[in-house]
């Protein structure tokens, strides 16, 4: 009922920069929370931002002031820009959406199929 695609991973070296992009569609009447997780290898995923309906942003203190989410409320669409990559941010990259679907006032939380960031030299 609710599908999203991510886009924007690969292989960049230190200090490097990439843009995320993770767009939903479906049966969608609102889009709330939007954000971006990362796991790395032998780790639990972790929060990296999020972003309200409203805007209001949150990010996990690793990536404060390299990492910005925004929005695109039109095209449903999150985008994570990651700047001064180091290794440690290697990890796969989920974007997870809290939408409500169309006709049924039920709400659901998405996760996307991942895409892949890895910093190397």
């Amino acid at each position: 009922q609710v599908q999203l695609v991510e886009s924007g991973g690969g292989l960049v070296q230190p200090g490097g920069s990439l843009r995320l992009s993770c767009a939903a569609s479906g049966s969608i009447r609102s889009i709330y929370a939007m954000g971006w997780y990362r796991q790395a290898p032998g780790n639990l995923r972790e929060l990296v931002a999020r972003i309200s309906s409203g805007g209001t942003t949150d990010y996990a203190d690793s990536v404060k002031g390299r990492f910005t989410i925004s929005r695109d409320n039109a095209k449903n669409t999150v985008y994570l820009q990651i700047n001064s990559l180091k290794p440690e941010d290697t990890a796969v990259y989920y974007c997870n959406v809290g939408a409500e679907v169309r006709g049924t006032g039920r709400y659901l939380e998405v996760w996307g199929q991942g895409t892949l960031v890895t910093v190397s030299s």
